[in-house]
Order: C-alpha cells, then structure tokens, then sequence
C-alpha cells in the first residue's frame, strides 16, 4: 500500500511540475512575427479580402454575360368550353388537355459595346479591391509596429520602476535606522516611507499599462483572450536611429509604390468606363433569339409521341433596339458620370495632400526626435549623477529626506523621458523607411 502511495505522489509531483514547467514557457514574439500573423489574420484583413472575392465574382459574371442564355419551359393545361387549341390554333367547343414543352435562347449580338465595358470596368474595380487588401495590411502593420514599440517602452518603464522601488524601499529602511538612532526627525521618515509607497504605486501602475498595452497588440493580431501572449526584447536596439533623408525624396516614393495612391488613380479610369458605358444607351441593340418546341393536345387522334414529333418547331430571329426617346435618362446619367470622373480628380488631390502630411509629419518628428534624444541622453545622465551624489549625502545625514525624494523624482521622469525618445526615435525612423517601400525591423 505504501508503494502505490509513493508512486501516487511521484506522478502528482511529476505533473504539477511539467504543468508549471508548461507556464513558464510562453512564445515570445518578435515584431516581424506579430506584423506576419496580423496582416493575415486580422479582421479587417479579412474584410478587404471578401471584397475583394466578391470583385473577382463580379469580374467573372461581367465574362459570362457575354454568353447566350437558355431556359427550358413545360406547362400542362385543361381547359373547357369554347376555347383555342394551344396547340393546332383551332376553335374547338370542347375540353382539352394540352402540354407544351420548349427550350428558349437568347443573345446579345449588338449593345453598343456595353458588355465589353462593364467586364473592362469589373477588370478595375477588382484590381482596385487587390490594392485596398494591400492598403489594409500596410495600415495593420503600423499599427501593430505603434503597439510593438509602445510595448517595449512600457516594459522598460516597469523595469525603471522595480528599480526604483528597490532604492526607495533601501531608503526607508535606512531612514528607519536613523530615526531608531535620533538622528533624523520622525517627518524626514515618513517622507521616505510614502516616497516607498509611491514607488510601489508607480510599478503596479506601470505593470496594468503594460498588461492593457499586450492586450491591444493581441487583439491586432486577432489572438484569444486565454491565448498567452509576450513579446520578444530585441538584443540590441540602437540608441539613436539618424535620418538623413530627404524630405521630397521619400514623398516621391510613396507616391509611386504605395496602394492607396494607385487605388484612387484607378477611380478616374472606373468613372470613365462610366461614361462610356452610358453613352452606349444611345445605340441600337441588336439581339438574335432562339427556340425550339413541341407539344400534346388531347383534340388530336395521334398518340402522345407522335404529336411530340409532328408538332416540334423552331424558331430564330433577329430584334433591333433602336433608343429614340427616353425621357433624357441617358443624357442625364452621362453628366451625372462625367461629373463623377472629375471628382475624383479632387479625391486624388486630397489623398496625395494627406500622404505629403504624414510624410512631413513623420520626416519633421524624425528629426525633432533625434535632438529630444541628445537632450534627454544629457538630462539623463545628470539627474543620474545628482541623484547618486544625494544618495551620497543622505546617507551622510548631509541632505534630508524630501530633497532625497526630489532627486531621485528628477532621476526618474528624466529615465522615462528618455526612453520615451528613444522609442519615439525608432518609430518615426521606421515610418519613413515604410513609406520608401524597406520593410519594419529593429
């Protein structure tokens, strides 16, 4: 008994191990990965990928309306009293059962090119719909690599925090052994231990942010919620990430290689298909129709498969369309397309304005960011400094506490507003380099 017992808490053991051994192992993800994932999993992805499928079926049909259609048709009659046979066409005052079965066609031989243009104009909007799926995956990447570099900025802030806590915690158990010896009023104490408390309340701050800022970046990628989720540090992150671009250059650029431009220039094309299409409204149609038939009739002596071989018929003919007056709808509908097709003149007007302002947006951050990190590298360094030399002092008895406590506050916001830089630094370096077609990476 008690070596099944033994063995029972051998497997428990062994269990719960691999169970936290399993925690413990959670994939990290780079930012390469995270943009990857997200730019085929995310929801709005997926949007721009159905529309798309439905341009391609719409491009297909606009194919098949080239085609001639067939209908088959077969009716079964009974009808009494003076009447016409629907089948021989004579006057019978009698009742009559009557079936009738056919196969109709139809086809398009002239409508003034209009199938011709529609399947052009499907062509466009399905090649339009192809940039848009592009376009989507472009805005997710950024805003994937936004939440990517938010996140590392966070987690250096929780590690500033920790170490924060660290010191000011070493402060008030120091301030306590002063106040023990008489050295230090009972003020210069409890400034150090709501200093602790501070700190304390600034790490769980900076872990929540943290936590909200990964729930954002797996909801980019569309993740579950139990899904466990980390990102990867990178080994090495440059300091400073110089631009020395140029401004026009990189706008250039983008206006030759990114979607959106080349889905609104596709807007001018699509509106002028419009027009081309209205105007055919004006020309004669031309149609050739089809149809072959049999039928039964009970006034008939035959049986029913021999009046099914003398009454079969066929039939062709030509009809012509000819537009004289429609109450001036299509002269209407090609101003109203013709208007369009200049609207989108202005439409690419303002996509181009909005594409020079998030260049310059981001060429002027670039370079703002980079003078923010020098600045803040040198504020840095002497809030550092200054708080070891008050740490120095204090431990002295040559400083009080409250000024302790606005050295090492100085040191702090002086870290965070570095790294903020920094960070800031990167993403705006690496906002150019998109709009100049080189992939994300740090």
């Amino acid at each position: 008994m008690k070596i099944y017992f033994s063995i029972l808490i051998a497997l428990l053991t062994t269990i719960g191990q691999a169970q936290e051994h399993a925690q413990e192992i959670v994939k990290k993800w780079s930012l390469e990965e995270c943009i990857a994932y997200a730019t085929t999993h995310n929801i709005t992805v997926k949007d721009a990928l159905y529309s798309q499928d439905k341009a391609q079926l719409n491009y297909d049909q606009s194919k098949y309306n080239k085609l001639p259609n067939v209908t088959g048709s077969a009716s079964q009659t009974l009808s009494n009293g003076n009447s016409i046979d629907p089948i021989t066409s004579d006057y019978v005052t009698k009742q009559i059962h009557s079936s009738s079965f056919g196969i109709n066609s139809s086809l398009t031989v002239y409508e003034g090119s209009k199938l011709n243009k529609q399947q052009k104009q499907q062509q466009l909007i399905f090649e339009q719909n192809t940039l848009y799926v592009e376009e989507t995956q472009n805005n997710i990447t950024l805003q994937v690599t936004e939440a990517y570099l938010q996140a590392l900025y966070m987690q250096e802030g929780i590690a500033i925090a920790e170490n924060n806590l660290e010191a000011s915690q070493q402060e008030a158990t120091m301030a306590k052994a002063k106040l023990d010896a008489g050295s230090i009023p009972m003020q210069d104490y409890t400034d150090a231990t709501s200093q602790a408390a501070t700190k304390k309340y600034d790490l769980i701050t900076a872990k929540n942010n943290y936590a909200q800022q990964i729930t954002t970046l797996k909801q980019l990628l569309e993740l579950d919620p139990e899904t466990e989720f980390a990102i990867e540090t990178p080994d090495h992150i440059n300091e400073m990430v110089e631009t020395q671009l140029d401004k026009i250059e990189v706008y250039k650029k983008a206006l030759s290689i990114l979607p959106e431009i080349k889905a609104t220039e596709l807007n001018k094309a699509i509106s002028e298909k419009d027009i081309e299409i209205a105007k055919s409204d004006n020309l004669p149609s031309l149609y050739l129709n089809g149809s072959l038939g049999s039928g039964f009739t009970s006034t008939q002596e035959l049986n029913f498969v021999d009046q099914i071989n003398v009454n079969f018929n066929q039939r062709i003919g030509l009809s012509l369309n000819i537009p004289i007056f429609n109450k001036n709808q299509t002269k209407t509908e090609i101003k109203l397309a013709k208007i369009n097709a200049e609207q989108t003149d202005l439409e690419l007007q303002n996509v181009k304005k909005d594409l020079y302002k998030k260049v310059d947006t981001a060429w002027q951050n670039s370079i703002a960011s980079q003078e923010q990190l020098l600045a803040a590298g040198a504020a840095k360094d002497a809030a550092e400094e200054s708080y070891k030399l008050a740490k120095k002092k204090f431990e002295l008895n040559a400083l009080n506490t409250s000024d302790l406590v606005v050295s090492q506050n100085n040191y702090t916001n002086a870290q965070l507003d570095y790294i903020k830089a920094k960070y800031l630094n990167i993403l705006y370096y690496q906002l150019l380099q998109f709009y100049q077609g080189n992939a994300i990476e740090i």
